[in-house]
């Protein structure tokens, strides 16, 4: 059972700044859990600087070759079987640490994203299940699935293969990358074309794309904007700042739309405040049991 914390809650605080949604405005909380604004990456600060440093890595070494070796050897599903509901109860020894917003355990993460979007939408019950298993692949820091560091597991998301677009963050370490001076990928369409479908590219290695994989391949009913969902949702160059739209087909367009709602719910919902773990686990069962099998392949 989660000990519920007493500590007001900063999701939903009334504050000027608010969205539209097909459910009237999303209103924006005013601070995240450290009492700052939402992906404040300029402020000063260790942690803002730890999380810099994260980027500097990862933009070295996500190149092209190392994402294809990587997709290579983990589409093997071959580190282990178990369901969902034990992978999420794996997640509770993981800390993100590329996160600004939150330092709470991941499954009370998925939780409070799923909760909130159920709040919202609550005949939507295939995106309040998206909202529980979209970080599961964050099990990649784990010794039993490699370990990788975290600079190949967490973090914002982009294509490799075409050029680094400018709004990506921290772009400028991206010159140490091998890939950077490379002709055959470093222009905007690369060894893509126009309209081929984000499908057809190879986003930089982590956990969202692991995860699709996993649900994809053990043959998820969930629909194809949750696969979208899972995949995508660190892809904040693309959903965020408007990059590598060239790319899309016309299925990227409305699933799109479904990304943007889920993730208003997964940024904002980052809050101090736990969930009663108990009390909507039956609820989150009952899900995972019409979506995917009782037991998946990692």
């Amino acid at each position: 059972m989660t000990i519920l914390t007493e500590q007001p809650s900063n999701f939903g605080r009334a504050e000027e700044k608010k969205i539209p949604t097909p459910k009237g405005e999303f209103v924006v909380p005013e601070t995240n859990s450290f009492g700052e604004t939402f992906r404040d990456y300029d402020a000063e600060g260790e942690k803002h600087a730890r999380v810099e440093n994260f980027y500097k890595i990862n933009h070295q070494n996500q190149t092209y070759d190392f994402v294809k070796r990587m997709r290579e050897e983990y589409i093997k599903l071959d580190k282990m079987e178990m369901s969902i509901w034990e992978c999420c109860e794996l997640l509770n020894d993981v800390l993100d640490e590329s996160d600004l917003d939150s330092d709470l355990p991941q499954l009370e993460h998925l939780l409070q994203t799923a909760e909130a979007i159920r709040r919202d939408y609550p005949d939507e019950e295939w995106l309040h299940l998206t909202g529980l298993v979209h970080d599961l692949g964050k099990l990649l820091l784990l010794p039993q699935f490699g370990g990788l560091p975290y600079w190949a597991v967490v973090g914002d998301t982009y294509p490799v293969g075409c050029a680094f677009d400018q709004s990506i963050l921290h772009h400028k370490y991206f010159k140490e990358n091998p890939d950077y001076n490379n002709p055959a990928y470093n222009t905007k369409y690369g060894v893509y074309s126009e309209g081929c479908g984000l499908d057809n590219l190879l986003l930089s290695w982590g956990h969202d794309d692991y995860m699709y994989l996993v649900a994809r391949e053990n043959k998820t009913t969930l629909p194809p904007a949750a696969l979208f969902i899972i995949r995508y949702h660190s892809f904040y160059p693309l959903h965020t700042g408007g990059a590598y739209r060239h790319f899309m087909n016309e299925e990227d367009h409305e699933n799109l739309k479904w990304l943007q709602i889920f993730n208003k719910y997964e940024l904002y919902s980052k809050a101090d405040n736990l969930i009663d773990v108990e009390k909507v686990k039956p609820y989150y069962l009952s899900l995972i049991e019409k979506y995917f099998p009782a037991k998946l392949k990692w």
